[in-house]
């Protein structure tokens, strides 16, 4: 029998992760969300989206074998580990085509294990099967639980430099689409970005557009929360610096600036761009102007 992709669960973001003991939290990893079946027609590797990408998984699909299944889906995520041990988007992309020996497939839910759909079984009880089809040691590995209070594991996921965690009911059952069985609560991080212009409309909230340091490409647009000193400060120096829109950029009611301003942007870990940003400051880029003799 040949089994069929099923599209995944996907969790609710909020602001804190929930309290209680009916939660299980685990990792959020920073890579592609992935599901591996196994059947009598081999092993296949699929995107979120279910387009088949088993030929860019040659190694991950022949570890698949240590798993000792007859017929399998396994819900997870394949990931690259950076020096520090954590899971790093930016390095996943070079490592799919040139590194394939630093992939990992990390499993976190099983969804048919030998001619059974477990998605009816209590999230729990899925987890502790899949655990026990998972040997130790190899590039597939299980997302093991955080133990712990949740506040506490949150703190200490933000402070180990990690993208979030999720956290899942013990007692639901696997349904495809979005759910609020799943919660993912994201950390935050403040970066520096080149200021492209400012978005302004009557009525509405005003906005920064924000480019990559360096390359100038757009990331995205930050909502300007600065008190009303900063903000007056913000707009003279747009004023000042007035530009010519980007190259393609057409936005109304934007006024554009000249390269050198520089923003911080509080915004979402583990995202290619900015998502649920703010703009906390800005400053003029320092151009180095040595005197004689330094």
């Amino acid at each position: 029998m040949r089994l069929k992709f099923i599209a995944p669960l996907m969790p609710t973001l909020v602001e804190k992760p929930p309290e209680g003991d009916g939660w299980i939290h685990e990792v959020k990893f920073d890579g592609y969300r992935s599901q591996l079946i196994i059947d009598d027609h081999g092993t296949r590797i699929y995107t979120r989206n279910g387009h088949d990408w088993t030929a860019k998984y040659r190694d991950l699909v022949k570890e698949a074998k240590s798993l000792g299944a007859e017929s399998a889906i396994v819900d997870g995520e394949i990931i690259v580990l950076n020096d520090a041990g954590l899971s790093n988007f930016s390095e996943l992309r070079k490592a799919i085509t040139r590194r394939q020996h630093d992939l990992y497939f990390v499993g976190f839910d099983l969804l048919h294990l030998n001619d059974h759909d477990l998605r009816d079984m209590a999230l729990e009880e899925r987890r502790e099967i899949l655990a026990s089809i998972i040997e130790p040691g190899g590039r597939i590995q299980f997302s093991e639980p955080l133990p712990g209070d949740a506040k506490a594991i949150f703190h200490l996921v933000d402070q180990a430099g990690l993208e979030g965690m999720v956290s899942k009911r013990r007692d639901s059952k696997y349904r495809s689409g979005p759910s609020t069985n799943w919660l993912k609560a994201k950390c935050y991080q403040i970066e520096e970005f080149e200021l492209l212009g400012v978005a302004r409309e009557p009525g509405k909230p005003a906005f920064a557009l924000m480019a990559e340091r360096g390359t100038g490409r757009y990331v995205g647009s930050a909502f300007i929360t600065l008190n009303r000193e900063m903000r007056e400060r913000l707009w003279k120096r747009v004023q000042d610096h007035a530009g010519a829109a980007p190259k393609g950029m057409k936005r109304p009611a934007t006024q554009w600036v000249k390269p050198g301003i520089i923003g911080r942007v509080k915004h979402l870990r583990g995202e290619e761009d900015l998502r649920h940003a703010s703009l906390q400051d800005f400053r003029e880029e320092e151009h180095a102007n040595p005197k004689k003799g330094d």
